[in-house]
């Protein structure tokens, strides 16, 4: 496996972590110059959404079993696989959300739940037709916890 780097940074938005209110958080992707050449955004402004793949650069802790999510014991011990927690083996964080401008290699999004200095692994348009298809379920818990989350 192409060991992976990161290819560009997410300048803007929050400088700390906070666990909810993220839909009005406005940050800007500084894509890497020198991974990319200036047309490589080209087109994706024809986008109203995308997958930013980032890493959890302040994540300090590691799990690789369950936990209570957000440390809430009134939710019940959940695995790591079956939460989007910072604290996973490879502190990675996978996020949809708004494409507000494109001015070449810097796109401004809103809605990204990454801080000031999060490296960003990779940029992809959301499509719809990678969307599930049919019925989407999780555990009570879940909605919860996302009530505030943006």
């Amino acid at each position: 496996m192409r060991p992976i780097s990161p290819i560009g940074v997410v300048r803007g938005g929050r400088q700390q972590v906070h666990e909810d209110g993220w839909g009005a958080v406005v940050s800007r992707i500084e894509l890497d110059p020198a991974v990319f050449d200036a047309s490589a955004t080209s087109g994706l402004d024809d986008y109203s959404h995308v997958e930013v793949i980032f890493a959890f650069h302040l994540a300090t802790r590691t799990c690789t079993a369950t936990q209570h999510p957000r440390g809430n014991t009134d939710w019940p011990l959940s695995g790591i696989l079956a939460q989007r927690a910072p604290n996973r083996p490879n502190h990675l964080g996978v996020s949809v959300c708004a494409l507000a401008a494109v001015d070449g290699l810097t796109l401004t999004v809103h809605g990204l739940d990454a801080v000031e200095g999060s490296p960003v692994l990779d940029v992809k348009p959301y499509l719809p037709e990678f969307a599930p298809r049919g019925e989407v379920r999780g555990p009570a818990w879940s909605g919860e916890l996302m009530r505030d989350y943006f």
